[in-house]
């Protein structure tokens, strides 16, 4: 925490307002948790080893050919260290980000993969959800907290991930990027818009369903692994408080500064969500 006094600050008003407002059904829409999917509710890695993001998992799945997975994984390659270069501006990667997801989803469209696929190739994938991700989810769906999951990933392959795991809970609701499949179920396209780790903004936010649910709220936890998160509560209108916590997952030393400039606290090479869980259960009151 670069600002110990002003995050003790936030939690503490987010806590009044929780333990007032939170426990009465009438003021629960007060809160909101706002956070991103890959590499933030899922494991960076374990045992030394790179867990799969969405993407990652159509990318790797025995429905890709051998041609089909090569490409995107030179797409990967080339473009994965611009996407966190803490040089540089978002202005100079949204273009490549937008060229980037582009090819990635051309590619997918040409391998034929069927809606049918999908459990499949989750459970075949090496997929892993932050440890504590149950008391997490389950923290906010008792006490009906809407938790907005804004991902750049595979809006498809998140919601299997989340129902295979037994927590896609009814106040989950999810913005990403969708397959569009035929009358026969084939890949056929990705629907618009197209979200990449920098848009994840009111632009996209306000052309969606949930946009009008998620601007009622005045009290905001927003959780990201990278700085284009952070943009992912800038429509919500009326904010009274909002703590943002960020995991610093890769090249730590590189982009310690930058994040520590940017979230109020940041969790470095955290594969738990235990800090989240903590605060959550602080503010709704449920330490005994």
């Amino acid at each position: 925490m670069k600002n110990p006094e002003h995050v003790q600050r936030v939690i503490s008003a987010l806590r009044k307002e929780g333990t007032d407002k939170l426990q009465v059904p009438l003021c629960v829409l007060s809160c909101a948790v706002i956070s991103d999917f890959d590499m933030t509710l899922t494991r960076f890695g374990f045992n030394g080893q790179r867990c799969p993001t969405s993407h990652n998992i159509l990318d790797n799945s025995r429905v890709i050919s051998e041609e089909g997975r090569k490409k995107l994984k030179d797409l990967l390659q080339y473009y994965y260290p611009i996407e966190i270069d803490p040089n540089r501006t978002m202005e100079e990667k949204c273009p490549l980000m937008v060229e980037w997801w582009t090819k990635a989803h051309d590619l997918l469209v040409q391998q034929k993969i069927l809606k049918s696929d999908i459990a499949k190739m989750v459970r075949e994938s090496e997929v892993m959800l932050r440890d504590g991700v149950n008391t997490f989810f389950d923290q906010l769906h008792q006490h009906n907290i809407p938790l907005f999951i804004f991902s750049a990933g595979v809006g498809n392959i998140l919601e299997e991930v989340l129902r295979q795991a037994e927590v896609f809970h009814p106040n989950i609701n999810v913005v990403s990027n969708y397959m569009d499949f035929d009358d026969k179920g084939l890949l056929r396209q990705f629907k618009e818009p197209l979200i990449h780790t920098y848009n994840k903004n009111n632009a996209v936010l306000e052309k969606t369903e949930h946009f009008q649910l998620l601007s009622s709220r005045t009290n905001i936890i927003l959780l990201g692994d990278s700085m284009g998160d952070l943009s992912m509560a800038d429509g919500v209108a009326n904010v009274e408080n909002i703590l943002t916590i960020g995991f610093l997952n890769d090249k730590v030393d590189e982009r310690r500064g930058k994040y520590w400039d940017a979230y109020d606290i940041v969790l470095e090479k955290d594969e738990t969500l235990d800090v989240v869980n903590g605060i959550l259960c602080y503010i709704l009151g449920d330490l005994n």
